[in-house]
């Protein structure tokens, strides 16, 4: 059965145009939608000011004119772009020094027996940081490892896949998908407020606290549901050896735990004394260049590491291979930066006609009549979040879409942009492992395959879905928590908002 609905999810979702031309399309329906609305002289009374919200028509000289000449804008002033890019490049470094490769490997290789389910499910939670490291490298590896202990490894598969893909807005760390969900939700907070602004760390404290209990659900999955259901492994593949690290690598991690110790002192120094110099100018932390700077600390740390590596290990020799790291993680955002064009486009439409507005009052009255209180209806989005991951496998892509529509609309009933978000990402997490939308999904059918020749869509879903039956129940209850006794989610992030 559940074979049968995975691959009626795969069909429809392969029937899919490509994101950018769907967004294209999203595009070209706001461009509809205000004609019609404006032909049906639809308005609603905004409630913090009063005023009478009216729908732009873009099918007008108007409208033609700021399609025409903000589309350059548009694009170049989308909060996302410049965030990404700048993230990837120090992380580009990291990744191409072989710094994050050997960080992965040490961790495994310390690991006693007892603790390696727990520490291979959080290492793939922590490479997150490092975006498609832990598909390529720690899920295969993973497996190896099993297999080396004397377990099954798909076992070992299922519980990296599990921390990497199902455990994916987790982390210890901030990494590029933090700037990049903080940029969307700017984005869609400022139809209502003009200045509000979503920090990148905004979601800091409540995904730090999920890194562990992430952590600890995959491994009880593992060592109760998955590995007494695979039972002994009985394949053709020969366990293989796991290189210990070299003296060159060791020397390397030296030089990166130096250099990281010192810019951590750097920040440190800045923020301690109450005239720091990461301090704001009110003294304080929330508003201060350290705050604001979140990005270019992520690029700073991921440079002098990844450098300080690559010197160690001798495996960057000059200049021109820090710039060749990246160089390299450019090359893999070619089609993002396609699909950033026109979602930018869509996003700018939206918020011109006023239409994200419109929806967010008129939804927002809805719900507000329905009486349903903050933890219904944030469990709602997060099973909604889960449900619209199945069919559009793209974080961003589908934030990009919703969070213009629930951002204002939460906003009206008092909920924060911030918490609004972290039940999104939730949702949009528990069911990646079970979804073949998901960009890796056919990357670790070919792992698996390696294992079990026979394996498929079905055995991967039938590993993984215990996984994400559990994150969803145990990240649900986190977060009916966090709304319980009201903590912030962030630096600076409240649960609550006041327009």
């Amino acid at each position: 059965m559940v074979d049968r609905f995975l691959g009626a999810v795969e069909r429809i979702g392969n029937l899919l145009p490509h994101p950018a031309t769907l967004f294209a399309g999203f595009a070209l329906l706001v461009v509809i939608a205000s004609w019609i609305a404006s032909l049906f002289d639809i308005s609603v009374i905004h409630p913090g000011t009063g005023e009478t919200i009216r729908p732009m028509n873009l099918v007008s000289k108007e409208g033609l004119d700021f399609i025409l000449s903000k589309m350059v804008k548009n694009f170049t002033d989308f909060a996302p772009l410049g965030t990404v890019l700048v993230s990837l490049l120090g992380i580009g470094i990291a990744e191409g020094s072989g710094l994050i490769g050997t960080i992965l490997r040490r961790i495994v290789l310390a690991t006693p027996q007892r603790l390696l389910t727990f520490v291979i499910v959080f290492a793939g939670i922590l490479s997150n940081t490092a975006s498609e490291v832990g598909y390529v490298l720690l899920v295969p590896l993973a497996a190896v490892i099993f297999q080396a202990a004397g377990r099954h490894p798909i076992a070992g598969l299922a519980a990296a896949f599990a921390g990497v893909s199902g455990g994916y807005s987790a982390n210890l760390l901030l990494g590029t998908i933090d700037p990049l969900l903080a940029g969307l939700s700017q984005e869609a907070a400022q139809i209502l407020v003009p200045d509000y602004v979503v920090n990148p760390a905004s979601n800091y404290y409540f995904m730090f606290v999920s890194t562990f209990v992430i952590a600890a659900l995959g491994t009880w999955v593992t060592e109760k549901i998955v590995i007494p259901r695979l039972g002994l492994y009985q394949g053709d593949e020969e366990p293989m050896a796991i290189e210990q690290l070299t003296s060159a690598e060791k020397k390397g991690l030296r030089y990166a735990l130096v250099a990281s110790i010192l810019f951590t002192i750097f920040i440190v120094i800045g923020l301690i004394p109450v005239d720091g110099y990461l301090r704001g100018p009110d003294g304080g932390i929330l508003r201060s260049p350290f705050m604001s700077g979140i990005v270019a600390f992520i690029f700073l740390g991921a440079a002098v590491a990844g450098i300080a590596y690559g010197v160690g290990a001798k495996t960057i020799k000059n200049d021109a291979d820090v710039m060749k790291g990246m160089s390299d993680a450019m090359e893999t955002l070619g089609t993002y930066i396609v699909l950033v064009f026109f979602a930018a486009q869509f996003v700018a439409y939206f918020n011109q006609t006023n239409l994200g507005m419109i929806f967010a009052v008129s939804g927002a009255e809805t719900l507000k009549s329905s009486g349903l209180g903050a933890i219904p209806l944030m469990l709602s989005f997060v099973m909604l979040s889960a449900v619209i991951n199945l069919v559009m496998g793209s974080a961003s892509a589908k934030w990009a879409i919703m969070a213009p529509i629930f951002i204002p609309m939460f906003m009206l009933l008092g909920y924060s942009p911030e918490l609004v978000q972290v039940a999104y990402r939730v949702g949009d997490s528990v069911t990646n492992i079970i979804s073949p939308m998901m960009s890796y999904f056919a990357l670790i059918v070919a792992f698996m395959q390696r294992y079990d020749k026979n394996a498929g869509i079905g055995t991967i879903v039938s590993s993984m879905l215990p996984y994400s039956v559990v994150f969803f129940i145990g990240w649900s209850l986190l977060l009916v928590v966090w709304i319980l006794f009201d903590i912030p989610i962030g630096p600076g992030a409240e649960l609550r908002v006041d327009i």
